[in-house]
């Protein structure tokens, strides 16, 4: 087993952890961000509205893929939802 299998490995029961909770709170951790992107937004005066609204948006894809995985990983088939566009 190479060193990035083994990396993967242990890695793994947080993955899972991660997913389940993205799964549970997908909703709050979203609305969390949207509080955490505009209070950035305020307090830079508008500076870098795009750049923290394109992190938000991306970090949203990454909560959705997550919480969209089953539990071998993969991702879940037939939810309704369409993948990113890249």
């Amino acid at each position: 087993m190479g060193f990035l299998d083994t990396l993967k490995a242990k890695l793994a029961p947080a993955k899972d952890k991660a997913a389940d909770l993205a799964q549970q709170h997908g909703d709050k951790i979203g609305q969390g961000l949207d509080k955490a992107a505009k209070t950035v937004d305020e307090k830079t005066k508008g500076k870098y509205s795009d750049k923290i609204e394109s992190g938000t948006g991306k970090a949203k894809e990454a909560l959705d893929r997550l919480s969209s995985q089953k539990d071998d990983g993969s991702p879940q088939k037939d939810d309704g939802a369409q993948p990113p566009a890249s």
